[in-house]
């Protein structure tokens, strides 16, 4: 992967509508190697899909929760994984370090579908030792895109800082 491909990656998760014609003007090639290089991209992994991000209130679905969960030493963790990987409340599901085993982004509409997930999906889960339940009131930068590595190493300005 080059240059001018981490430049199409990232023109694309601004705008994956982007016509060929287009996002060739924006990295300097023409709408036929733009072509060429997609389906590079994507036979090599690169782009997993293309997909519309949908405002999860389109659906109702009002409620970001974190859900953390902790599990006992008798737990089948490919049971909990699996079952993780089916409920369709679960958006991203972390294994992570510290007292806790797993992070879940969730989203529901309300918190009577919060409790009948945890009452229902998590909690049943023979291994389940505890859990600990976050709502998000309001978010401030929710996506999916990934940084720029170029922005990366820039210094990050801090509020009330001259330009």
């Amino acid at each position: 992967m080059d240059a001018i491909d981490r430049k199409i990656l990232l023109e694309l998760q601004r705008d994956a509508d982007l016509p060929y014609a287009e996002l060739g003007a924006r990295v300097g090639l023409s709408a036929s190697a733009i072509n060429e290089r997609l389906k590079r991209l994507k036979g090599g992994g690169q782009i997993r899909r293309l997909s519309a991000e949908i405002d999860p209130a389109a659906f109702g679905l009002n409620l970001l929760a974190f859900l953390l969960v902790r599990l006992d030493q008798s737990a089948d963790e490919g049971a909990f994984r699996a079952a993780m990987a089916r409920a369709p409340q679960v958006l991203e599901c972390h294994h992570i370090t510290g007292k806790y085993a797993y992070l879940l982004k969730l989203r529901l509409r309300e918190a009577a579908d919060l409790e009948r997930f945890l009452s229902g999906e998590v909690k049943i889960i023979p291994g389940v030792a505890a859990t600990e339940t976050i709502i998000a009131l309001s978010s401030v930068k929710d996506g999916h895109q990934l940084p720029d590595p170029e922005m990366l190493a820039r210094p990050i300005r801090q509020p009330g800082a001259a330009s």
